[in-house]
């Protein structure tokens, strides 16, 4: 039998043993598998011995129980016998079943491609290399697949893993591709009457699996229920804690100086910045901030910081908040740190600086004790973030696999798990301090969903920084790709307009002299689209929060959202579909769909290429209207826009209501401030969409004081729109001021 749900966590096993022969090989023995359920729509099993050290055990959040119960019910979604597990010497194995038809996508933050069918992916915590990539070495390599047939599961493990989806026919497969003869390029027929059926040769057939293999004496995995694979992202992102919710100055616009930069030097960029009327919320400081970096000594560089007390108060007089660069690896000569760190560090050193255990809760004291009593707690107020760099590769430069450390873990594992352990201890400390943060980090794993830290690296294309945003919305991360110095304005522009509807807006200036009002003839376009970034902050704060309480992902895939499948429960039990009617397949149209994407629940963004003055949008089902004007463009179609250059491509649902800024304004309004707050309708249906709010710098939310309202506005008799405000969940006041309605679409 399938373990269903039977009164809420009730114990649900199930044994599954390897279905063909071991072929003469007494280490490969098959193993069964114990299933259980860990939470509602949430099944757990063991495989083999699994390690203490995982990614979960390594990233620490609390599954949200109360709103796993949340989605519809949805059955254990395999049949008797689909699994296999298998330990050969010292590896462990496992197969799960892949459907004819069954789009595979996840399995981390990749650059190239969407769906994994027919992808081997080595999943290790990496720098992306676009010359010479290796399918799986990512920032993100999340062992996360999410099924068009509306489930997900977890492989957890910190060890590297190989994942092959629909490689390798199996001998004892039921229904196996057909044999074609390469040499006349025809299928025989078992009746040797019949005519050969001309085929074509192909070296890589498609299999019925989806296989991991890790260099480990086991590891836990967990199926997640859909029933769409929506939900089962959802039910995901609230097992390991719910999704991040960041301080609402976190969703400004954030600027990086360059490396030297100097207090002066900040002042005289905020300066500009306002000068040429662009909204800013964040100073990103680099490595020029300490006395010394390669490897870090993580205190403030006297020189060009003389009084860093009187800088920080200047940057909240003027509302804004400092966003410090630091890798980890302590450096010996010019810091207090190293003495302390030494003995909790590796056995080998990066860049000459001590590699920290951080599996060990002493050396994650250490490192918060000394950042806060050098930078944090200087000021209750302005320092925000930090911006956590070189933790993800490359091999070359990071710690070897023969590196021992303090704790006994391997290499590997600390590889692995990085950066979830320094996004932990950060995240723990500004909690502690009830002060929320938002970071960036270059490398992070399974299990991060409730840490506000988004993923960067130096990829620089256009097209693949713009995949690697969508394919974030599969695995519980967050990722923004960078503007930099161009020699060009349009392409400054256009990558600006990518950037802002992503998680985190930023200008990474560290290594240019380029400013954005450098080029003066998009300088009207920069304007336009940090002003959006800042108008649309209740409505991605809303989407934030949705992401925190219901685990929808912020940024939507539209492989997530394009389809909803119905699944047949005559389909589950027999674990075989129909051959002429597919309801797990993704529609054609949307397996590659990897340049534009949903913004919550009603925007869909396609951004244009910096190379490109028009390009072709797929509509998801429904009937879409232009954002900028409120025009109807289309319904369950593609749509051929050439927008004006200072506009950003975005298209609203039918019946949709933003929440959006009446007046947005060149810093992050404070609660003080209670902004005008415009309430956009879009389409012909009647309205609905969501406003949540909370102070935005605290956690008092987690106690209770925040505030849901739903947005409705429908026609009366006479034919005229009214809107209306519905408080449905929270007792606290919202932090705006006037209320305004506009109806965008003519009636």
């Amino acid at each position: 039998m399938n373990p269903t749900r039977n009164g809420g966590l009730a114990l649900a096993s199930i044994a599954i043993f390897c279905a063909y022969p071991n072929f003469g090989y007494a280490s490969a023995r098959p193993a069964p598998l114990g299933w259980t359920v860990a939470a509602p729509g949430v099944w757990h099993a063991s495989v083999g011995e699994a390690e203490a050290l995982s990614l979960l055990s390594a990233a620490a959040g609390s599954p949200r129980a109360d709103r796993l119960a949340r989605p519809p019910d949805a059955p254990f979604p395999f049949a008797d016998g689909e699994i296999e597990a298998r330990r050969i010497d010292w590896k462990t194995t496992l197969r799960l079943p892949l459907a004819p038809g069954e789009d595979i996508f996840g399995l981390g933050v990749d650059f190239a491609s969407i769906r994994r069918n027919g992808a081997i992916l080595d999943l290790h915590v990496d720098h992306w290399n676009r010359r010479a990539p290796v399918p799986g070495r990512t920032h993100a390599p999340v062992p996360l697949y999410v099924s068009s047939r509306g489930f997900a599961v977890l492989f957890d493990s910190a060890r590297y893993l190989r994942v092959s989806v629909g490689h390798g026919v199996r001998l004892a497969a039921p229904v196996k591709p057909p044999v074609v003869d390469r040499t006349t390029r025809t299928i025989r027929p078992s009746d040797p009457t019949q005519p050969a059926i001309p085929a074509t040769w192909i070296s890589q057939n498609p299999s019925d699996s989806i296989e991991v293999l890790a260099h480990a004496p086991g590891f836990d995995v967990y199926v997640f229920a859909g029933p769409s694979p929506l939900d089962a992202v959802r039910r995901y992102n609230l097992f390991v804690g719910g999704g991040a919710l960041p301080p609402k100055w976190g969703l400004g616009f954030l600027t990086r100086l360059p490396t030297a930069a100097s207090a002066a030097d900040v002042f005289a960029d905020i300066d500009a910045f306002d000068a040429h009327g662009l909204p800013l919320s964040m100073i990103g400081l680099e490595p020029g901030w300490m006395n010394h970096a390669y490897p870090c000594s993580l205190e403030w560089d006297t020189t060009r910081f003389p009084d860093p007390d009187a800088f920080l108060h200047e940057l909240d007089r003027r509302g804004l908040r400092a966003h410090l660069w630091f890798n980890p690896y302590i450096g010996p000569a010019h810091g207090r740190l190293y003495p302390k760190m030494l003995p909790f560090a590796g056995s080998h050193l990066v860049w000459n600086g001590l590699v920290p255990d951080f599996t060990l809760p002493a050396a994650r004291e250490l490192l918060i004790d000394h950042l806060c009593g050098e930078v944090v707690d200087r000021h209750p107020r302005a320092v925000g973030g930090f911006k956590v760099d070189e933790v993800d590769g490359y091999d070359r430069y990071l710690w070897p696999e023969t590196t021992v450390f303090p704790s006994g873990h391997h290499a590997e594992q600390l590889r692995q798990t990085y950066g979830l352990f320094v996004q932990r201890a950060l995240f723990d400390a500004f909690r502690e301090r009830d002060r929320r943060t938002m970071g960036q980090v270059r490398g992070t794993n399974a299990g991060a969903s409730p840490y506000p830290f988004v993923i960067y690296n130096d990829n620089y294309d256009f097209t693949e920084y713009l995949t690697a945003v969508v394919n974030s919305g599969f695995v519980g991360v967050l990722w923004s790709p960078e503007v930099r110095g161009s020699d060009r304005g349009i392409d400054m522009l256009r990558r600006l307009q990518a950037v802002c509807l992503s998680p985190l807006a930023l200008y990474n200036g560290w290594a240019s002299r380029q400013k954005l009002w450098t080029h003066s003839e998009v300088l009207d376009g920069v304007r336009a689209t940090l002003l959006l970034r800042q108008q649309l902050l209740p409505y991605l704060y809303t989407s934030f929060a949705q992401y925190h309480d219901e685990g929808t992902p912020v940024i939507r895939p539209l492989q997530l959202v394009g389809t909803t499948p119905t699944i047949p429960s005559s389909a589950l039990a027999a674990g075989s579909l129909d051959a002429t009617h597919n309801p797990y397949e993704t529609p054609l149209a949307l397996r590659e769909v990897r340049d534009q994407f949903m913004v919550g629940d009603h925007l869909l963004a396609a951004p244009i290429s910096p190379d490109a003055t028009s390009r072709s949008v797929i509509l998801p089902p429904g009937r879409w209207f232009d954002f900028h004007t409120g025009d109807f463009v289309g319904e369950d179609t593609t749509i051929e826009i050439t927008p004006p250059l200072d506009r950003l491509p975005l298209f609203v649902r039918d019946g949709a209501v933003l929440p959006l800024l009446a007046e947005p304004s060149l810093r992050p309004p404070a609660p003080s401030d209670r902004p005008a707050l415009e309430l956009r309708h879009y389409g012909e249906s009647a309205g609905h969409g969501l406003l949540y709010d909370d102070d935005g710098v605290s956690f008092a939310h987690e106690r209770g004081a925040l505030a849901w309202l739903a947005l409705e506005c429908a026609p009366d008799a006479t034919g005229r729109w009214a809107g209306r405000t519905r408080r449905i969940h929270g007792e606290r006041s919202i932090d705006y001021g006037d209320v305004r309605w506009r109806f965008m679409t003519s009636r």
